[in-house]
């Protein structure tokens, strides 16, 4: 039976790694078949606003989509498209898997770790104004509530229990931030013992950065703030390799999207040279979603299987550091052929190394499908 999904090619380097994760997916055998969605800079020129009703209409009907990066303008432009997604459509846990994947370029091979983000106000509530006419001093507000801490903390708990994870940790700044940080803590404090089951812990923000760099083998779920969780998520992604191999999901109650961390990159637009792993690996999670295990396995193993052998990988993956030995970089459509060609090759009884296994780092989510 055919599964309609909707899908969002995105600006830059969007619309290759999408198309890339497409045929990935096709090597799987699962019968998806994709709506595509305009949205960004190219529908802004048409149509005057870079996220049209359609693809708003599209995902609520669907109930699921697959994004590719859309460019957010700095410091003018448009706003995010993906923050007025997230509002429109109420996606409220943002869902970044760090799993060391990188192979040789992989400096913490045991990073193994999910950074969930609440995705609906914080810093990124989008109320901000100039002081003075001048516009020599500008003022951001960070609304926290209560509703959307418990509920993302909640999350954060239930994603624990069933990925079989034995910990998670709130991130803030309640020592300074003493109404909004006080107030995450306090609702973390007030849910963590309805789980006894998990363990519960809490760190600075400043000290969480510290601790990753150090020993990030020691964390399992990190639930924070928007602010917070965007930019511990790259970090993360560091940890595992790069933005290029590094997934994510969102969550609403009914609803899921899931994107690359990575952004645009404009300047790599139609070069096929772009990373697709993220994009694909972004594919992975969506077939878990849907109950597809052992195609997201096997696309799993196969990206892995990829990258480890280091023959047909992107410029990103072939720098030095990244491996030991000269390779030749290969394009985006090249890598993304050779993931498909292992697809329904890869022995998932074969053993993989612990950060690799999909036991562990695996989002089985919380959605009904």
């Amino acid at each position: 039976m055919s599964r309609c999904v909707t899908l969002i090619p995105g600006d830059g380097i969007g619309p290759e790694v999408t198309q890339a994760a497409v045929d990935v997916v096709a090597a799987t055998g699962v019968d998806i078949e994709w709506e595509v969605a305009e949205a960004g800079e190219k529908t802004l020129r048409v149509s005057g606003t870079p996220l049209p009703d359609s693809v708003l209409e599209s995902i609520r009907k669907n109930r699921i989509a697959l994004k590719g990066p859309i460019t957010t303008p700095i410091g003018s432009g448009f706003r995010s498209v993906n923050v007025a997604l997230r509002q429109q459509l109420d996606l409220y846990a943002s869902v970044r898997p760090a799993r060391a994947i990188a192979g040789e370029g992989t400096r913490f091979p045991e990073t193994d770790l999910i950074v969930v983000r609440e995705a609906t106000e914080g810093l990124y509530s989008g109320v901000e104004h100039w002081v003075d006419r001048e516009h020599t001093a500008a003022e951001t507000v960070n609304i926290i509530t209560r509703k959307a801490s418990e509920r993302v903390i909640r999350f954060a708990f239930e994603l624990a229990r069933r990925e079989h994870r034995h910990k998670v940790t709130a991130v803030h700044k309640a020592n300074i931030m003493k109404a909004t940080g006080a107030l995450f803590q306090e609702v973390f404090r007030e849910v963590a013992p309805r789980y006894a089951d998990i363990a519960a812990e809490e760190r600075l923000i400043d000290n969480m950065c510290m601790q990753l760099v150090k020993k990030p083998e020691e964390y399992d779920v990190i639930v924070t703030t928007n602010l917070m969780g965007d930019i511990l998520s790259d970090l993360c992604a560091g940890l595992a390799g790069g933005l290029g191999v590094a997934p994510g999901a969102i969550y609403g109650d009914r609803i899921a999207v899931f994107e690359p961390v990575h952004g645009s990159a404009p300047k790599y637009a139609g070069q096929d040279k772009a990373d697709p792993v993220a994009e694909i690996l972004s594919a992975e999670l969506l077939l878990r979603h849907i109950g597809e295990r052992e195609a997201a396995d096997r696309i799993w193993r196969a990206v892995w299987e990829t990258i480890a052998e280091k023959k047909v990988v992107t410029y990103d993956l072939a720098l030095p550091g990244y491996t030991a030995r000269p390779v030749p970089p290969s394009s985006c459509s090249a890598m993304a052929k050779e993931i498909a060609r292992k697809v329904p090759l890869v022995d998932l009884t074969k053993p993989m190394p612990r950060a690799a296994s999909v036991e562990k780092g695996a989002i089985d989510p919380h959605l009904e499908a």
